[in-house]
């Protein structure tokens, strides 16, 4: 009787003994399972960075422009001696803390009829966010600077109000392009026009202003003349990104 009793309690450890075992291995199956869900879901979801901008580096604005350019828009150069022609068409850098993400460059000259200035900024954008790339982040920049320019592109009390020659998106100038033209009125001063050309080409946008202030009061600057110029300086910095 012990003998049977001794067995059956040996056989009965050795049961529990066994579904404990059982129990424990099922449940550290089921939990790396779960983890390797859980491991599988997370890298799923992860999305690929947005890639970077097509340009990294920034042209030279002081450069970037012909002479034989710049002297047909400021033909007051003309005028001056050799030496002086010279450092006016070098043109004046403004000053920045990192030139391969801001650079621009100025140049003005005075002549007996008219005085001109030009300004040509190139700005290099850098999206910081890994799902917007850079272009992306850079037309919405070129966006804004249009709204704020322009508006609508309707035409504005600004401009000279000759048909075709109102702000508007220009085609075929980098990636997207649009034309400003303001004339600043004065009683006491010389009337004042620029024209604003602006354009993207890929993570780069690029601004040129154009301004021409006759030396007569009753002289208004020619609205067509001056975009034509403009327009004819952008295509040939746009040119200069394709390369």
């Amino acid at each position: 009787m012990r003998r049977s009793l001794a067995a059956w309690w040996k056989s009965e450890a050795l049961l529990i003994a066994a579904a404990f075992v059982a129990g424990v291995t099922g449940c550290t199956a089921g939990g790396d399972t779960e983890t390797e869900a859980a491991d599988a879901k997370v890298g799923g979801s992860t999305a690929s960075p947005a890639p970077p901008g097509r340009y990294h580096t920034l042209l030279t604005p002081c450069r970037s422009v012909e002479r034989s350019t710049l002297k047909d828009l400021l033909p007051g150069v003309l005028t001056l001696p050799e030496d002086q022609q010279q450092k006016v068409l070098r043109g004046t850098a403004s000053p920045t803390f990192d030139t391969d993400r801001r650079a621009a460059c100025s140049w003005m000259s005075q002549a007996p009829d008219a005085s001109q200035q030009l300004r040509v900024d190139f700005e290099r954008v850098v999206s910081y966010d890994p799902v917007v790339s850079d272009e992306s982040k850079a037309q919405g920049v070129f966006t804004k600077k249009q709204s704020a320019a322009t508006g609508s592109l309707g035409g504005t009390p600004s401009t000279s109000g000759a048909t075709g020659l109102e702000p508007r998106v220009l085609s075929g100038l980098g990636d997207a392009a649009y034309i400003d033209d303001v004339l600043a009125r004065a009683r006491s001063t010389a009337q004042r026009r620029t024209v604003t050309v602006v354009f993207r080409a890929s993570n780069v946008i690029v601004t040129i202003d154009y301004t021409e202030q006759p030396a007569r009061v009753t002289k208004v600057p020619d609205s067509k003349e001056l975009q034509e110029k403009a327009q004819s300086l952008a295509r040939k910095l746009a040119e200069l990104f394709d390369e």
